[in-house]
């Protein structure tokens, strides 16, 4: 069974992390909040996380790991030692990982990001190419990079973008549930609204 771990850290953007979980486990993905360093994390924004699990070697046994962002939460993941060495080794291993709004700071502090297409929150682009200047930045709302499997996104409103881009990566078809959600309806009418 596929398996993806949402990486929540103290300072993440809830709506971030619990989008993709939320489509993840509509389509039968199998998906552990994993706390950082506990199991309740305090988002940005005062909602409580309760996660399933803390970070450990498991992580070397996802399909694919994702973070949210939330520039606390990013800081958080990117000067975590533990998790850094667990993702090195994972992009090794050429496992999946993705990262949105301002983690992936963490990717580029990590060099997951090393001759990679992304994107990232707005400004945030000028810190991970400093600490991977081989980065190819993107302003697109979804960014999958298939040659090195990473998958960057870019804020809040692009959280359900960056989670079926995720199924997508893992070879789901998200077709029925973009329609039930009403994901195709928001997209094509987006414009229209503004």
């Amino acid at each position: 069974m596929t398996k993806v771990a949402v990486v929540f850290a103290d300072g993440c953007e809830e709506v971030e992390g619990l989008s993709v979980v939320d489509v993840l486990r509509r389509l039968n993905i199998g998906c552990d909040m994993v706390g950082l360093d506990k199991l309740k994390i305090n988002g940005d924004h005062k909602i409580i996380l309760s996660c399933d699990k803390v970070v450990n070697d498991s992580l070397l046994d996802y399909d694919l790991v994702a973070f949210p962002g939330g520039r606390t939460g990013a800081i958080n993941l990117r000067d975590n030692k533990k998790l850094a060495q667990l993702m090195i080794e994972r992009h090794k291993q050429g496992k999946w990982d993705a990262a949105m709004c301002a983690a992936p700071i963490a990717l580029g502090r990590y060099e997951v990001l090393k001759d990679t297409d992304f994107t990232c929150y707005p400004g945030f682009e000028k810190e991970i190419l400093e600490d991977c200047p081989s980065a190819n930045f993107k302003t697109d709302i979804t960014v999958t990079d298939n040659e090195h499997k990473v998958i960057t996104s870019r804020g809040p409103a692009t959280a359900w973008a960056y989670a079926y881009a995720i199924a997508e990566a893992l070879g789901v078809d998200t077709t029925a549930l973009k329609q039930g959600m009403l994901y195709d309806y928001l997209a094509k009418n987006i414009d229209e609204s503004l």
